[in-house]
C-alpha cells in the first residue's frame, strides 16, 4: 500500500488570531496557549501514529517569525498558500496524492485523535477511497483520500453545521467508496472546554505577541 501522510492544518498561536471562539472564556493569551498546547498535542499523536512523518501545512509561512517560539519538532513544515481554507485543503491535497502518499487531512482542537485513531483512519484507506470522521458541530475532525476532486472542496459552507453532511454527500456522488468513522469533538467554543482532557489544559509553550499595529486575523 502507498503511504499515507498526516498534514495538519495549523495557525501560528498568535494571542488575538488563535482560536478566536475562546477569547470569551479564555482571554487572548489564554486562547493562544492552548492553541499551542493542541497543536503539541497533535503533533506529538500524529508522530507516534508512525504512519511517516507528518506535516504542518502552516499559516502564516513556516519561515514567519510567528513560529519561532512553538516550531514543532519531528514534523516538515509547509506553507498553507493563499485562499480559502477550500482552496488550501484542496491544494495541500493534490500535491500529497500526486507524490504518491495517501492523506489524512486534520487539524490541531481534536483531543480524541489520537495516535490509535490516526492509524485506524490510515488502515482503513486501505479498503477505502475515503475516511471521514464527522464532528459534533456538524465539520469534520478528519478526512482522509486516496483520490482526489476538487469537488470535495469548493463551494463547501465552511463553518456551518453542514459541512461533513456536504462533504459525505459529494463523496458518494463520485462514486467512490467511504468509511464513516466515529462523531468526535473540536475544542472551538467555550462549551466544548469541559471535553478538554487534562493533559491538554498546561502550556509551556510560550506565545508571540502580535506585531505593533497588526489587526488580529480571522
Amino acid at each position: 500500500m502507498p503511504p499515507t501522510r498526516i498534514v495538519i492544518f495549523a495557525k501560528a498561536p498568535v494571542p488575538g488570531a488563535a482560536k478566536t471562539r475562546l477569547i470569551p472564556a479564555l482571554g487572548q493569551e489564554g486562547a493562544a496557549r492552548l492553541a499551542a498546547q493542541m497543536l503539541t498535542e497533535t503533533t506529538a499523536a500524529a508522530v507516534a501514529a508512525d504512519l511517516g512523518e507528518p506535516e504542518l501545512c502552516a499559516t502564516p509561512a513556516p519561515g514567519s517569525p510567528e513560529w519561532a517560539p512553538v516550531r514543532p519538532a519531528g514534523v516538515r513544515m509547509t506553507d498553507q498558500g493563499p485562499g480559502d481554507l477550500g482552496e488550501r485543503l484542496a491544494r495541500a491535497t493534490d500535491r500529497v496524492l500526486a507524490a504518491g502518499e495517501r492523506v489524512l487531512l486534520i487539524g490541531s482542537d481534536c483531543p480524541e485523535l489520537d495516535a490509535t485513531r490516526l492509524r485506524a483512519a490510515a488502515a482503513a484507506l486501505d479498503r477505502h477511497d475515503a475516511v471521514i470522521h464527522p464532528a459534533h458541530d456538524g465539520g469534520y475532525a478528519l478526512l482522509g483520500l486516496t483520490r482526489f476532486d476538487p469537488l470535495l472542496f469548493s463551494d463547501i459552507p465552511w463553518s456551518t453545521p453542514s459541512v461533513a453532511a456536504e462533504t459525505i454527500a459529494r463523496i458518494r456522488a463520485l462514486g467512490w467508496s467511504l468509511h464513516v468513522g466515529d462523531t468526535l469533538r473540536d475544542i472551538d467554543e467555550p462549551k466544548d472546554l469541559a471535553e478538554l482532557p487534562e493533559r491538554w489544559r498546561a502550556s509551556p509553550a510560550p506565545v508571540r505577541e502580535p506585531a505593533a499595529g497588526s489587526c488580529p486575523r480571522r
